[in-house]
Protein backbone atom coordinates (compact mmCIF):
# COMPACT_ATOMS: atom_id res chain seq x y z
CA UNK A 1 0.00 0.00 0.00
CA UNK A 2 1.66 3.28 -1.22
CA UNK A 3 1.65 6.01 1.41
CA UNK A 4 2.61 9.35 1.14
CA UNK A 5 4.72 11.95 3.23
CA UNK A 6 2.09 14.07 3.33
CA UNK A 7 -0.91 14.98 1.46
CA UNK A 8 -1.89 18.91 1.39
CA UNK A 9 -4.83 18.52 -1.45
CA UNK A 10 -6.50 15.76 0.36
CA UNK A 11 -7.08 18.39 3.33
CA UNK A 12 -7.92 21.38 1.79
CA UNK A 13 -10.33 19.46 -1.22
CA UNK A 14 -13.43 19.73 1.36
CA UNK A 15 -13.11 23.51 1.30
CA UNK A 16 -11.78 23.99 -2.61
CA UNK A 17 -15.18 25.47 -3.07
CA UNK A 18 -15.29 28.11 -0.36
CA UNK A 19 -11.40 28.97 -1.58
CA UNK A 20 -11.99 29.76 -5.42
CA UNK A 21 -15.10 32.00 -4.35
CA UNK A 22 -12.92 33.69 -1.84
CA UNK A 23 -10.33 34.25 -4.32
CA UNK A 24 -12.85 35.29 -7.13
CA UNK A 25 -14.14 38.00 -4.73
CA UNK A 26 -10.09 39.53 -3.97
CA UNK A 27 -9.64 39.18 -7.97
CA UNK A 28 -13.18 41.15 -8.53
CA UNK A 29 -12.54 43.66 -5.38
CA UNK A 30 -9.54 45.36 -7.10
CA UNK A 31 -7.80 45.25 -3.45
CA UNK A 32 -4.73 43.21 -4.02
CA UNK A 33 -2.12 44.60 -1.24
CA UNK A 34 -2.94 45.03 2.46
CA UNK A 35 -6.65 45.31 1.89
CA UNK A 36 -9.69 44.05 4.35
CA UNK A 37 -8.44 40.35 3.94
CA UNK A 38 -5.23 40.61 5.55
CA UNK A 39 -6.39 42.98 8.02
CA UNK A 40 -9.30 40.27 8.94
CA UNK A 41 -6.84 37.41 9.02
CA UNK A 42 -4.41 39.63 11.04
CA UNK A 43 -6.81 40.17 13.96
CA UNK A 44 -8.77 36.29 13.70
CA UNK A 45 -5.15 34.17 13.80
CA UNK A 46 -3.75 36.49 16.92
CA UNK A 47 -7.34 35.85 18.71
CA UNK A 48 -7.29 32.09 17.71
CA UNK A 49 -3.70 32.38 19.22
CA UNK A 50 -4.86 34.61 21.68
CA UNK A 51 -2.55 37.31 21.82
CA UNK A 52 -2.86 40.97 20.98
CA UNK A 53 -0.92 42.17 17.31
CA UNK A 54 -0.97 40.03 14.32
CA UNK A 55 1.35 41.37 11.32
CA UNK A 56 1.03 39.29 8.27
CA UNK A 57 3.97 39.72 5.64
CA UNK A 58 5.46 37.62 2.58
CA UNK A 59 7.01 34.80 4.19
CA UNK A 60 8.21 32.51 7.82
CA UNK A 61 11.62 33.70 6.55
CA UNK A 62 10.84 37.54 6.13
CA UNK A 63 8.77 37.26 9.38
CA UNK A 64 12.30 36.22 11.90
CA UNK A 65 13.90 38.55 9.85
CA UNK A 66 11.78 42.05 11.02
CA UNK A 67 10.72 40.14 14.29
CA UNK A 68 14.33 40.32 14.85
CA UNK A 69 14.91 43.73 14.02
CA UNK A 70 11.75 44.93 15.89
CA UNK A 71 13.19 43.35 18.84
CA UNK A 72 16.03 45.75 19.07
CA UNK A 73 18.95 42.83 17.51
CA UNK A 74 21.06 45.15 15.55
CA UNK A 75 24.49 44.10 13.81
CA UNK A 76 27.34 42.81 16.05
CA UNK A 77 25.15 40.78 18.93
CA UNK A 78 24.51 37.76 19.56
CA UNK A 79 21.60 35.63 19.19
CA UNK A 80 21.07 32.15 20.88
CA UNK A 81 19.06 29.34 18.32
CA UNK A 82 19.39 25.84 17.48
CA UNK A 83 21.44 24.68 15.17
CA UNK A 84 18.55 21.48 14.82
CA UNK A 85 16.30 23.24 12.77
CA UNK A 86 15.61 25.00 9.14
CA UNK A 87 18.17 27.15 7.89
CA UNK A 88 16.13 30.08 7.90
CA UNK A 89 16.13 30.60 11.81
CA UNK A 90 19.80 31.26 11.65
CA UNK A 91 20.29 32.69 8.43
CA UNK A 92 17.90 35.61 9.80
CA UNK A 93 20.04 36.36 12.34
CA UNK A 94 22.74 36.20 10.03
CA UNK A 95 20.74 38.61 7.59
CA UNK A 96 20.87 41.40 9.74
CA UNK A 97 24.00 41.42 10.68
CA UNK A 98 23.79 39.42 13.98
CA UNK A 99 25.91 36.36 14.68
CA UNK A 100 23.83 32.98 15.42
CA UNK A 101 25.08 31.44 18.58
CA UNK A 102 23.78 27.54 18.88
CA UNK A 103 23.04 26.04 21.64
CA UNK A 104 22.09 22.11 22.11
CA UNK A 105 18.61 20.64 22.36
CA UNK A 106 17.07 18.45 24.99
CA UNK A 107 16.84 14.61 23.77
CA UNK A 108 13.26 14.19 24.17
CA UNK A 109 11.79 16.73 22.09
CA UNK A 110 14.47 18.50 20.23
CA UNK A 111 13.63 21.74 20.60
CA UNK A 112 16.17 24.69 22.81
CA UNK A 113 17.63 23.24 25.99
CA UNK A 114 17.29 26.23 28.74
CA UNK A 115 20.69 25.12 30.34
CA UNK A 116 22.39 24.97 27.25
CA UNK A 117 21.17 28.72 26.41
CA UNK A 118 22.48 29.84 29.72
CA UNK A 119 25.75 28.85 29.00
CA UNK A 120 25.95 30.44 25.63
CA UNK A 121 24.93 33.93 27.01
CA UNK A 122 27.77 36.46 26.64
CA UNK A 123 27.60 40.28 27.22
CA UNK A 124 27.07 40.73 23.42
CA UNK A 125 24.21 38.60 23.52
CA UNK A 126 20.16 40.37 23.13
CA UNK A 127 18.43 37.90 22.19
CA UNK A 128 17.20 34.20 22.26
CA UNK A 129 15.22 32.26 19.15
CA UNK A 130 13.37 28.99 20.28
CA UNK A 131 11.91 26.69 18.09
CA UNK A 132 9.26 24.75 18.56
CA UNK A 133 10.23 21.89 16.16
CA UNK A 134 8.43 19.49 14.40
CA UNK A 135 5.25 21.18 16.27
CA UNK A 136 6.38 20.19 19.74
CA UNK A 137 6.46 23.46 22.12
CA UNK A 138 9.29 23.73 23.71
CA UNK A 139 10.33 25.19 27.53
CA UNK A 140 9.20 28.12 27.15
CA UNK A 141 8.72 29.13 30.77
CA UNK A 142 12.07 28.04 32.02
CA UNK A 143 13.34 29.88 28.86
CA UNK A 144 11.59 33.48 29.73
CA UNK A 145 12.31 33.44 32.98
CA UNK A 146 16.16 32.49 31.82
CA UNK A 147 15.60 35.78 29.17
CA UNK A 148 13.98 37.93 32.03
CA UNK A 149 17.16 37.40 34.16
CA UNK A 150 19.36 38.13 31.96
CA UNK A 151 17.51 41.11 30.24
CA UNK A 152 17.10 39.43 26.92
CA UNK A 153 14.44 39.58 24.09
CA UNK A 154 12.65 36.03 23.40
CA UNK A 155 11.58 35.40 19.78
CA UNK A 156 9.46 31.81 18.94
CA UNK A 157 9.95 30.45 15.60
CA UNK A 158 6.82 28.84 15.61
CA UNK A 159 6.83 28.05 12.15
CA UNK A 160 6.13 24.41 12.55
CA UNK A 161 3.54 24.62 15.39
CA UNK A 162 0.42 27.01 14.37
CA UNK A 163 -2.31 25.93 16.98
CA UNK A 164 0.20 23.77 19.38
CA UNK A 165 -0.99 24.86 22.77
CA UNK A 166 0.87 27.79 24.33
CA UNK A 167 2.81 28.32 21.25
CA UNK A 168 2.93 32.03 20.42
CA UNK A 169 1.96 33.41 24.10
CA UNK A 170 5.11 33.66 26.09
CA UNK A 171 7.43 35.16 23.86
CA UNK A 172 8.01 39.03 23.04
CA UNK A 173 7.09 37.62 19.51
CA UNK A 174 6.44 34.80 17.21
CA UNK A 175 6.65 33.99 14.08
CA UNK A 176 4.46 31.55 11.39
CA UNK A 177 5.17 30.09 8.46
CA UNK A 178 2.09 29.74 5.54
CA UNK A 179 4.23 27.47 3.06
CA UNK A 180 1.99 24.99 1.80
CA UNK A 181 3.35 22.05 3.79
CA UNK A 182 2.78 23.44 7.18
CA UNK A 183 -0.28 22.81 9.44
CA UNK A 184 -1.69 26.27 8.51
CA UNK A 185 -0.91 26.72 5.22
CA UNK A 186 -1.68 28.37 1.63
CA UNK A 187 -1.23 28.04 -1.97
CA UNK A 188 2.08 29.90 -1.83
CA UNK A 189 4.56 31.76 0.67
CA UNK A 190 3.05 33.67 3.27
CA UNK A 191 4.29 35.00 6.58
CA UNK A 192 2.95 36.29 10.44
CA UNK A 193 4.05 37.87 12.93
CA UNK A 194 2.72 37.72 16.38
CA UNK A 195 3.35 39.73 19.48
CA UNK A 196 1.68 41.06 22.61
CA UNK A 197 3.64 44.54 22.26
CA UNK A 198 1.68 47.11 20.53
CA UNK A 199 5.27 48.19 19.85
CA UNK A 200 6.70 45.49 18.20
CA UNK A 201 3.78 45.44 16.16
CA UNK A 202 4.04 48.95 14.93
CA UNK A 203 7.49 48.62 14.28
CA UNK A 204 7.23 45.29 11.98
CA UNK A 205 4.18 47.19 10.13
CA UNK A 206 6.74 49.63 9.34
CA UNK A 207 9.75 47.35 8.11
CA UNK A 208 7.26 45.68 6.41
CA UNK A 209 6.61 48.56 4.18
CA UNK A 210 9.59 50.06 3.19
CA UNK A 211 10.17 51.38 6.48
CA UNK A 212 6.85 54.06 5.78
CA UNK A 213 3.75 54.12 7.53
CA UNK A 214 2.11 56.21 4.29
CA UNK A 215 4.42 55.43 1.45
CA UNK A 216 5.55 59.52 1.67
CA UNK A 217 7.87 59.41 4.78
CA UNK A 218 10.35 56.84 5.25
CA UNK A 219 11.61 56.57 8.82
CA UNK A 220 13.76 53.75 8.39
CA UNK A 221 15.23 50.95 5.93
CA UNK A 222 12.49 48.15 5.66
CA UNK A 223 11.33 45.21 3.25
CA UNK A 224 8.84 45.03 1.06
CA UNK A 225 7.20 41.98 2.46
CA UNK A 226 3.39 41.96 2.62
CA UNK A 227 0.72 38.77 2.98
CA UNK A 228 -1.04 38.93 -0.14
CA UNK A 229 -4.43 39.31 -0.06
CA UNK A 230 -5.27 36.58 -2.09
CA UNK A 231 -3.44 34.51 0.77
CA UNK A 232 -5.24 35.43 3.50
CA UNK A 233 -7.95 34.90 2.06
CA UNK A 234 -7.28 31.44 1.66
CA UNK A 235 -6.06 31.28 5.18
CA UNK A 236 -9.11 33.08 6.94
CA UNK A 237 -11.08 29.89 5.36
CA UNK A 238 -8.25 27.36 6.48
CA UNK A 239 -7.95 28.93 9.67
CA UNK A 240 -11.51 28.04 10.51
CA UNK A 241 -10.23 24.08 10.17
CA UNK A 242 -6.59 24.11 11.67
CA UNK A 243 -8.45 22.96 15.25
CA UNK A 244 -9.75 19.47 13.51
CA UNK A 245 -6.88 19.31 11.24
CA UNK A 246 -4.36 19.31 14.01
CA UNK A 247 -6.48 17.14 16.32
CA UNK A 248 -6.51 14.56 13.31
CA UNK A 249 -2.36 14.97 13.37
CA UNK A 250 -2.50 13.90 17.45
CA UNK A 251 -5.05 10.85 17.03
CA UNK A 252 -2.46 9.51 13.97
CA UNK A 253 0.23 10.28 16.21
CA UNK A 254 -1.55 8.19 18.91
CA UNK A 255 -2.20 5.67 16.48
CA UNK A 256 1.37 5.22 15.82
CA UNK A 257 2.07 4.27 19.23
CA UNK A 258 -1.17 1.91 19.34
CA UNK A 259 0.19 0.20 16.06
CA UNK A 260 3.50 -0.82 17.64
CA UNK A 261 5.81 1.63 15.97
CA UNK A 262 7.46 1.92 19.18
CA UNK A 263 9.16 -1.56 19.19
CA UNK A 264 10.86 -0.53 15.84
CA UNK A 265 12.04 3.17 16.72
CA UNK A 266 12.37 5.74 19.04
CA UNK A 267 9.03 7.68 18.97
CA UNK A 268 8.43 11.47 19.02
CA UNK A 269 7.47 13.30 22.54
CA UNK A 270 3.54 13.25 22.62
CA UNK A 271 2.81 16.77 22.76
CA UNK A 272 2.65 19.21 20.26
CA UNK A 273 0.51 19.49 16.65
CA UNK A 274 2.83 17.05 14.82
CA UNK A 275 3.58 19.05 11.66
CA UNK A 276 6.07 16.38 11.07
CA UNK A 277 6.11 13.03 12.62
CA UNK A 278 9.60 12.48 12.96
CA UNK A 279 10.79 9.06 14.67
CA UNK A 280 15.04 8.01 15.56
CA UNK A 281 16.59 4.86 14.84
CA UNK A 282 20.33 3.96 14.25
CA UNK A 283 18.98 2.10 11.51
CA UNK A 284 17.78 5.29 9.23
CA UNK A 285 19.23 3.85 5.98
CA UNK A 286 17.66 0.48 5.98
CA UNK A 287 14.51 1.39 6.96
CA UNK A 288 14.36 4.53 4.25
CA UNK A 289 15.17 1.24 1.95
CA UNK A 290 12.19 -0.81 3.17
CA UNK A 291 10.28 2.23 3.11
CA UNK A 292 11.13 2.81 -0.09
CA UNK A 293 10.46 -0.41 -1.60
CA UNK A 294 6.91 -0.78 0.18
CA UNK A 295 6.11 2.76 -1.77
CA UNK A 296 6.36 4.40 1.84
CA UNK A 297 7.46 7.95 1.92
CA UNK A 298 10.07 9.64 4.47
CA UNK A 299 12.25 12.20 4.54
CA UNK A 300 15.58 13.19 6.70
CA UNK A 301 15.72 16.16 7.60
CA UNK A 302 18.64 18.41 9.04
CA UNK A 303 21.53 15.41 8.12
CA UNK A 304 23.71 18.16 8.58
CA UNK A 305 22.65 20.90 11.80
CA UNK A 306 23.21 24.30 10.92
CA UNK A 307 26.63 24.42 12.94
CA UNK A 308 28.12 22.53 10.23
CA UNK A 309 27.15 24.06 7.65
CA UNK A 310 29.50 25.58 5.28
CA UNK A 311 28.58 29.72 5.35
CA UNK A 312 29.03 29.14 9.46
CA UNK A 313 32.18 27.47 9.27
CA UNK A 314 33.90 30.54 10.41
CA UNK A 315 31.84 30.48 13.86
CA UNK A 316 33.34 29.14 17.08
CA UNK A 317 33.70 25.19 16.92
CA UNK A 318 30.73 24.42 19.75
CA UNK A 319 29.60 20.67 21.40
CA UNK A 320 26.13 19.47 20.34
CA UNK A 321 26.22 16.27 21.44
CA UNK A 322 21.96 15.83 21.12
CA UNK A 323 22.13 17.81 18.18
CA UNK A 324 24.57 15.69 16.34
CA UNK A 325 22.00 12.29 17.79
CA UNK A 326 19.20 13.60 15.94
CA UNK A 327 21.29 14.63 13.05
CA UNK A 328 22.16 11.01 13.15
CA UNK A 329 19.05 9.13 13.95
CA UNK A 330 16.23 11.37 12.94
CA UNK A 331 13.55 10.32 9.88
CA UNK A 332 10.42 11.48 9.37
CA UNK A 333 7.83 9.49 8.25
CA UNK A 334 3.84 9.94 6.53
CA UNK A 335 1.78 12.49 9.12
CA UNK A 336 -0.98 14.46 7.63
CA UNK A 337 -4.87 14.67 8.81
CA UNK A 338 -6.08 12.27 6.78
CA UNK A 339 -3.79 9.58 7.26
CA UNK A 340 -5.95 6.49 7.40
CA UNK A 341 -5.24 3.96 10.29
CA UNK A 342 -4.73 1.26 7.10
CA UNK A 343 -1.93 3.35 6.31
CA UNK A 344 -0.45 3.83 9.42
CA UNK A 345 -0.54 -0.18 9.39
CA UNK A 346 1.18 -0.11 5.73
CA UNK A 347 3.81 2.23 7.67
CA UNK A 348 4.63 0.08 10.63
CA UNK A 349 4.87 -2.99 8.74
CA UNK A 350 7.80 -1.32 5.86
CA UNK A 351 9.51 0.18 8.79
CA UNK A 352 9.51 -3.83 10.96
CA UNK A 353 10.36 -5.32 7.70
CA UNK A 354 13.78 -3.47 7.50
CA UNK A 355 15.02 -6.46 10.17
CA UNK A 356 13.19 -9.25 7.85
Amino acid sequence: MAVPLMDTRAQWDPHMARVREAVLGVIDSGRYVLGPEVAAFEAEAAAALGTAHGVGVANGTDALVIALRALGVVPGDEVICPSYTFYATAEAIAAIGATPVFADVCADDLTLDPAAVETAITPRTSAVVVVHLFGHPARMAALRALCDRHGLALLEDAAQAFGADGVGLVGDAATFSFYPSKNLSTFGDGGLITTPRADVAERCRVLRFHGSRDKQTFIEIGYNSRLDEIHAAILRIFLGAIAGWNGRRVEAAERYRSLGLGDHVELPAPSGVYHLYVVRTTSREAIVESCRAAGVGTVVHYATPLHRQPVFAHLPARELPETERAARTGLALPMFPTLTASAQAAVVDAVASHRR
